[in-house]
């Protein structure tokens, strides 16, 4: 079992973070557009749970994750099970209607371009994405995988540290899930 943690910022000044990106070292190795469509399970509410369901298309990959609920800390740390399934748009379809069948039902999908900077400062190799949120705006999040929950503190550790060094300061809570659901809660 491996844990994601992590957390979100708003950007007010992006290129203020590319600099203290490339001053500390840290490596852009991707640029993909993802677009995500997370589901409800068909007998619990999973917004009641804090768990996630999403099958994420990147370009032509795609990947099925499971998100359980959060665990304590200042960071975003949750238990993260995710699997890459077959490529290309048709099998995406039919995975997204498979579980359609079964009762899944989608609740909201999530469109960003998302640029990820590798920064290897700690024990934990940080990732950094740099995301533009389609309707939501500009966010960096910082994540570093722990692999067990003894790893926990030292993970969550490094994560604040990196956000002090690059300058992170307006916290972004919400998940990317929340502010759409938000987002078209107020637009009714």
């Amino acid at each position: 079992m491996s844990y994601e943690v992590e957390l979100k910022y708003r950007l007010a000044d992006p290129d203020r973070l590319l600099r203290r990106l490339a001053e500390r070292g840290a490596v852009a190795y991707d640029s993909m557009v993802q677009e995500d469509i997370y589901l409800n399970h068909p007998s619990r509410d999973f917004a009641q749970t804090h768990e996630a369901l999403r099958i994420r298309r990147t370009g032509n990959e795609n990947r099925v994750t499971y998100k359980g609920p959060r665990l304590s800390g200042l960071t975003k740390t949750r238990e993260e099970i995710e699997i890459r399934f077959a490529d290309g748009d048709g099998v995406f379809a039919q995975l997204a209607q498979l579980l359609e069948n079964l009762g899944f039902h989608p609740v909201a999908t999530v469109r960003k371009r998302r640029t990820t900077y590798r920064l290897t400062e700690s024990a934990h190799v940080l990732e950094i994405a740099v995301d533009v949120a389609e309707g939501l705006g500009q966010f960096a999040e910082i994540e570093a995988q722990a692999a067990s929950e003894a790893d926990l503190p030292a993970a969550q550790a490094a994560v604040l540290t990196a956000a002090d060094q690059l300058g992170l300061t307006e916290v972004e809570p919400r998940t990317y899930l929340r502010m759409v659901l938000q987002s078209q809660a107020e637009s009714k």
